[in-house]
């Protein structure tokens, strides 16, 4: 099943077109060695035929064909010219002196020749080859001067064989290789496929395996897995905020159908009927208010108000919240007092700011000590733009820091305070959108929330 789709993929048949890319380059390469090779000891061996022919050639032309059957006895009895063919003949073709008892068929006329001399070893199942030159001369007398080839010719026949064989092994190198690394990439490709199946039938719970191999594809399935965790996590949130909802809507419209139903059972009363209409659009602005919360947190989550980023001035808008909310800190006894840099630049969405600094603000003054004071300050800290609202109150447990910016949670000392859970949860899709870093500190006592953003341009 493996093999199958191994050999149906489109990385083998990528693996294919690039094995016949480089086996024609190669070949191509080769053939010119082997070309350039052949040539070079052709050559060389061209070269001293050439020359010796010359000199028995000028030998009949200067003294006659005498002396030319004189040098040529000479030099077969030089054993220096053991390899060479020296061939003289009469019009008739009949062999004056040299090494062959007759004269070859092939050599006909002027110019280079090559040819099997059968008679020079009868026996031999390949006889050899020879290459030389032949003159015919004015009177009729024919001259074959050349050498016996056969060891360059077997010389260059291995060098073809070689490169034959070299070029059929890297192909066959290359399919394998090809096969096995096709094979390995589908396998894990295979792998993850098997997941997604195993995620659609079963669940979220499932994880893509990793081999050690620390290789591209184990990232892969790490970022992968990395994604279901996220998904997952998600998922629960998804979960836990409907949860969080049909509980916190339970009440106030569980509320709001007792008043009507104890209003419907009930005479007529201009003053109470008055005062249930208030109570029952109380509720509803509450409901309402949760709703309008939960949207404008999915609309920040959505990075479409990037679009409208600019450079705005953090010290202001702590400022205008400060200023804001002034008369309810007042009002609870809470000291709200405003420090740090005057200038302290980020770019960002103004609107989207002022509503996660005022939401800082208003849970130090809901939740703080009584009479206790709030601190917002814009400063930079090590380079960095940061807005701080520190308060004395009880804080917040460490263990809670990670738990506090899911939608609808509150803690247990929060449960009876006017709210809805998600305050902080805006105040996180606010960071995430400006790519801020949310730093919760204790203050001891109290709590100290930073929002880490960074320079404009940056």
């Amino acid at each position: 099943m493996l093999l199958a789709k191994t050999l149906t993929s489109s990385t083998f048949k990528l693996a294919l077109i690039a094995i016949g890319t480089f086996g024609v380059i190669v070949s191509a390469i080769f053939s010119y060695v082997y070309l350039s090779t052949a040539h070079y000891v052709r050559s060389r061996s061209d070269r001293t035929i050439l020359a010796e022919y010359m000199s028995l050639r000028d030998a009949y032309l200067r003294s006659g064909r005498d002396a030319l059957i004189e040098l040529i006895r000479q030099r077969m009895a030089d054993r220096g010219f053991a390899d060479h063919v020296y061939l003289l003949a009469d019009p008739s073709s009949n062999v004056v002196a040299g090494n062959f008892a007759q004269w070859p068929q092939a050599a006909t006329t002027n110019g280079w020749t090559e040819f099997r001399a059968a008679d020079a070893a009868p026996d031999a199942t390949r006889p050899p080859l020879v290459r030389g030159m032949v003159e015919i001369f004015a009177g009729g007398d024919r001259l074959l001067v050349g050498r016996d080839i056969s060891d360059l010719d077997s010389f260059t026949a291995q060098i073809k064989m070689a490169l034959i064989s070299g070029v059929i092994l890297i192909f066959v190198l290359a399919a394998m290789a090809s096969i096995l690394v096709t094979r390995r990439t589908v396998g894990r490709i295979e792998q993850i496929n098997a997941t997604s199946r195993a995620i659609m039938a079963s669940g979220l719970d499932k994880r893509i395996p990793l081999r050690g191999s620390h290789d591209e594809w184990d990232r892969v399935a790490e970022n992968l897995n990395l994604m279901l965790d996220r998904i997952e996590t998600l998922m629960g949130e998804v979960r836990q905020v409907s949860d969080n909802v049909a509980h916190d809507l339970r009440t106030p419209l569980t509320r709001m159908r007792g008043r009507l139903e104890k209003a419907y059972q009930r005479p007529r009363s201009g003053d109470a009927d008055q005062a249930l209409i208030g109570d029952t659009i109380a509720d509803l602005d509450a409901v309402l208010r949760i709703f309008a919360s939960i949207v404008r947190i999915a609309q920040i989550e959505t990075q479409a108000r990037k679009v409208g980023f600019r450079t705005v001035n953090l010290a202001e808008i702590a400022s205008e919240v400060v200023e804001l909310y002034d008369a309810a800190a007042e009002q609870d006894g809470t000291h709200l007092t405003l420090g740090g840099d005057r200038d302290v630049l980020v770019t960002g969405d103004r609107d989207l700011i002022f509503d996660a600094i005022a939401n800082l603000v208003d849970n130090a003054i809901k939740h703080g000590r009584a009479g206790g004071q709030v601190i917002v300050s814009s400063e930079h800290i090590e380079g960095q733009p940061v807005v701080t609202i520190a308060d004395d109150g009880p804080g917040i447990p460490p263990c809670e820091y990670d738990h506090v910016f899911k939608r609808f949670y509150r803690l247990e000392q929060s449960r009876y305070t006017p709210g809805n859970g998600l305050g902080l949860s805006l105040v996180a899709a606010v960071a995430r959108l400006h790519g801020a870093q949310i730093e919760m500190l204790d203050n001891a006592p109290g709590l100290k929330f930073r929002l880490w953003f960074s320079e404009p341009g940056g």
